[in-house]
């Protein structure tokens, strides 16, 4: 494994950023420009510093910009239901008010002042949105009673052991008029780029399918699924969540299953996603690495890399750091109480950063660049495909196993001269060359 990662070569030639080069409503496949070669950075605004407030946040913005950062996800910043309330503080995702921010986080100027500035520094913003169910003391549960589920009580209905929530009832329209109005006041009120929607298989697909024309008739707007079903495309999003290749990639690192399970999800999506539908790739998030572990537990030490590769690289990605992942923050992250997270060494940052500003500058790995797997004399273990985009081709390969490996690339078209994104060295690739990877490890070739 490569220990140091130094800048690679094409950080030092000029790129304009996507966020110059396309138009505020300039749509690749149906979908806004900027997202198809971007990346996105979940936020906990609680815990991302002592003082877990907006304007606290921002004094990271420049280092998460040098990492190469595009787009920056918001956890839920309304504020929170105090009946029912679970632990100290609250879940996010127990809206008391659509329409308002969190004090805890600081005000409405603040928040605006904050989206203003990511920017004026070229980001993007998204908001986590909660569209299934409000807190428990929501102003609605009392204005609108008929807005939600009753259970058999006659009482609204909390889902699941969601105890602190009431589930909203979409087969009354008020409910999908009175959310896309609220919705619609924080991309007019705000300018904010894009939603993240909680649990987004909740509301029905006529819902959706009115919300996000509307709201993308306003702004070309970026949609994102917590979920991932293939209606939700239908509906309308842009992209979903990619459950079961993140807990393939985490039975792989288990020992659990070997590298063919990847092809087997990649070719499932294939056959019942729509072709230019777009997959969120991550290794951690925060319900993730709150309840299950995630990565630290879940991807241990090295095994972490070559994953994180995989979520850069792969077909349809729009790839994911969470909170603390470029540090790494090795321990879970308090969902009901504060906890903050601790930086010091941001041992990471460079690994992230060699990944995402390679990606900004090559339109191979843009999420609708093509993908074809390369096969080795090893694929049990060694995973290689390569992404294509006019004259631009990336290679990569990973070790997905804890034992180092030899093997050779058996397709032939790979044959060619290549630079090592790591290392920076020009390398003759040629067929049935033998190659060598370390446990967890990878490799990358720019053929550009």
């Amino acid at each position: 494994m490569l220990k140091i990662i130094r800048p690679v070569f094409f950080c030092c030639l000029i790129f304009i950023s996507n966020n110059f080069l396309f138009a505020q409503n300039e749509k690749v496949d149906g979908h806004p420009a900027w997202i198809m070669q971007g990346n996105i950075y979940e936020v906990n605004i609680r815990q991302y510093t002592a003082e877990g407030t907006f304007k606290a946040f921002e004094k990271s913005l420049p280092r998460l910009k040098e990492m190469g950062v595009q787009t920056l996800w918001f956890m839920p910043i309304n504020p929170i239901s105090k009946v029912d309330r679970k632990g100290v503080l609250g879940s996010y995702y127990a809206v008391a008010d659509y329409m308002a921010v969190n004090p805890e986080f600081g005000t409405m100027d603040d928040w605006k002042n904050l989206v203003r500035h990511c920017h004026d520094m070229g980001f993007k913003v998204m908001m986590d949105w909660v569209p299934n169910h409000t807190g428990a003391d929501n102003y609605w549960l009392t204005a609108h009673p008929d807005f939600y589920v009753l259970d058999s009580t006659g009482k609204p209905a909390s889902q699941f052991d969601w105890t602190d929530t009431r589930k909203l009832n979409y087969h009354n329209p008020v409910v999908g008029d009175s959310m896309i109005r609220c919705m619609k006041f924080w991309i007019d009120s705000t300018n904010i780029d894009g939603f993240r929607c909680d649990y987004a298989v909740g509301p029905t697909k006529e819902f959706w399918t009115k919300c996000i024309q509307t709201l993308k008739a306003d702004k070309n707007v970026f949609m994102l699924a917590e979920a991932d079903s293939a209606w939700l495309y239908d509906a309308g999003f842009d992209a979903t969540y990619c459950w079961p290749e993140f807990h393939t990639m985490v039975d792989i690192a288990a020992g659990k299953k070997n590298a063919h399970a990847l092809d087997s999800v990649i070719n499932i999506v294939d056959n019942n996603f729509p072709a230019n539908g777009l997959i969120l790739y991550f290794t951690s998030n925060h319900d993730e690495n709150s309840w299950n572990k995630a990565d630290y537990g879940t991807m241990p030490g090295a095994s972490h890399a070559p994953f994180a590769v995989l979520t850069q690289t792969l077909p349809r990605s729009i790839p994911l750091i969470y909170s603390g992942q470029e540090e790494p923050f090795l321990d879970s992250v308090s969902f009901f109480y504060k906890d903050t997270i601790t930086f010091h060494n941001y041992a990471r940052a460079k690994f992230y950063s060699t990944l995402l500003h390679l990606r900004e500058a090559h339109a191979a790995l843009a999420a609708n660049a093509s993908f074809k797997k390369v096969h080795t004399s090893n694929d049990a273990v060694v995973y290689a495909f390569e992404r294509v985009s006019g004259n631009d081709k990336i290679l990569v390969i990973v070790n997905l196993s804890n034992a180092a490996q030899n093997f050779s690339i058996t397709d032939a078209d790979v044959s060619n001269s290549a630079t090592n994104i790591f290392t920076l060295k020009k390398e003759k690739l040629v067929n049935n060359r033998q190659m060598h990877l370390n446990a967890w490890d990878y490799l990358i070739y720019s053929f550009k």
